[in-house]
């Protein structure tokens, strides 16, 4: 006789409370395997794809795509039948597997919790597109039985441009995809929610006009609203101060062609802000202050002996700032193959949680947008951020032996925000000089 097993939305980690359903890749009366993707959820954090802690078949679906989840309530049933049907796969993932001793790795947050850290689960009101719906029971001996038709295939799109698509009201299984592979773009979904222009000899209302045009409602949640709500938190907590810097990176520029023909950077980007990065963590060295944490519940200042650079990445669920663990650690190499990473997987949508998460200090380019500087707002927790603006060819007055003429010469801003708590004018400034410095003179990191 099988049984049934309530799958719970699990706690993936850094005290989240609430999760929204993005997309479902199984349905009622599917069969499913341990490990096998069945759902792909949005945290505060970033997208994360869910496996099934067990192995039998899809009985019921307790959300509906687009629904808003606690955490501990029941998202999927699956019937796993009896031990000897599924050999015992149907047990989570991480429990005894068997006389042996072997044990599968714990999936993510679904293994036990210390005492006192229960959850209380949150009552979700019935509503039509959140019901269970159950898996048809298995017709009697002799009775007719009805084929349905096999279902649509399901579109193919990827998360972000799913997510554009539930924000805009736009049903993908209405959009003709122009992307590679048969897969909508965010411009197919775009043009799908564009208001239909009236036929050709028709005159609408200037009233019809003014509705058609109307307004697009966008929930706030998910990393938005995440992100709002820290951003708020920053700045009406941490006194910001910020001060910028013109600096001439000419030597910089070229120090970047010359790197760019090495074999140790052979199919790997260089961008000017690799080398604002490096600067950065070398200048932190003399202001330890900028790379410390203000401990309000004990009233304590800590510093820190690592430094995890924080990259502002804008997505399309908002911005998120991932950080790379012992940035300072790394060659120059090591941190450009780091960078261009990080910024991939936080346009795809796919940051884990952890890499957003323990962030000492901050590096965003505002320059990819063509703007020369502007005035960060400090991730909260953290004592600093540099923000780099656009990199351009302007008239420079050079001095020499010779004495003073303008050149054209490679230049950028420089905008430090800092906590006022944790560092001084003093402190913050020489951050600031210290890393223009280095980009002036490239050679200062040899000393």
């Amino acid at each position: 006789m099988p049984t049934t097993e309530d799958f719970c939305l699990p706690d993936v980690g850094e005290g989240l409370t609430e999760a929204d359903i993005l997309q479902w890749t199984v349905a009622p009366g599917d069969t499913v395997e341990v490990n096998q993707i069945i759902v792909e959820i949005e945290t505060a954090k970033a997208a994360v794809e869910l496996p099934s802690p067990y192995a039998g078949t899809v009985a019921a679906l307790h959300a509906a795509e687009g629904d808003t989840v606690p955490v501990g309530a029941p998202l999927i049933t699956i019937a796993v039948g009896t031990p000897d049907e599924h050999e015992g796969a149907a047990r989570p993932a991480g429990s005894d597997q068997g006389a042996e001793g072997k044990r599968t790795a714990l999936l993510v947050g679904y293994g036990p919790r210390d005492a006192g850290t229960a959850r209380r689960r949150t009552a979700r009101p019935a509503a039509s597109t959140g019901t269970a719906v159950a898996a048809p029971a298995p017709p009697r001996a002799g009775s007719l039985t009805t084929v349905s038709a096999p279902a649509a295939p399901r579109p193919s799109a990827k998360p972000p441009v799913r997510k554009l698509a539930k924000d805009l009201g736009v049903d993908l299984r209405t959009v003709p995809p122009t992307g590679p592979h048969g897969t909508i773009s965010r411009e197919d979904v775009h043009l799908a929610a564009a208001p239909v222009k009236a036929p050709s000899g028709e005159s609408p209302s200037r009233s019809a006009d003014v509705n058609s045009r109307g307004e697009t409602r966008i929930a706030i949640r998910g990393v938005r609203k995440h992100m709002a709500a820290a951003m708020v938190a920053s700045a009406f907590t941490a006194p910001h101060v910020t001060e910028f810097v013109t600096v001439d990176v000419s030597e910089t520029m070229r120090l970047r062609e010359l790197m760019g023909a090495r074999r140790e950077f052979a199919g790997i980007r260089i961008s000017p802000m690799l080398f604002v990065a490096k600067a950065l963590l070398l200048a932190l060295r003399g202001t330890p202050e900028l790379n410390s944490v203000w401990d309000e519940a004990r009233q304590e200042i800590a510093l820190k002996h690592y430094v995890n650079l924080g990259i502002a990445a804008a997505t399309d669920r908002g911005l998120v700032v991932p950080n790379i663990k012992d940035a300072d650690l790394l060659s120059l190499p090591e941190l450009a193959t780091s960078i261009a990473q990080l910024a991939t997987t936080a346009r795809e949508g796919r940051t884990e949680p952890r890499d957003l998460t323990g962030g000492t200090v901050t590096l965003t380019n505002v320059g990819v947008f063509g703007v020369d500087t502007g005035t960060p707002i400090l991730n909260p927790g953290e004592a600093a951020i540099l923000a780099l603006g656009a990199v351009r060819r302007t008239p420079w007055v050079v001095q020499d032996q010779a004495g003073e003429r303008i050149e054209p010469r490679w230049t950028a801003q420089l905008a430090l925000s800092f906590d006022h708590r944790l560092a001084d004018g003093r402190q913050g400034s020489r951050l600031l000089a210290d890393v223009a410095d280095l980009l002036r003179e490239p050679g200062l990191a040899m000393l």
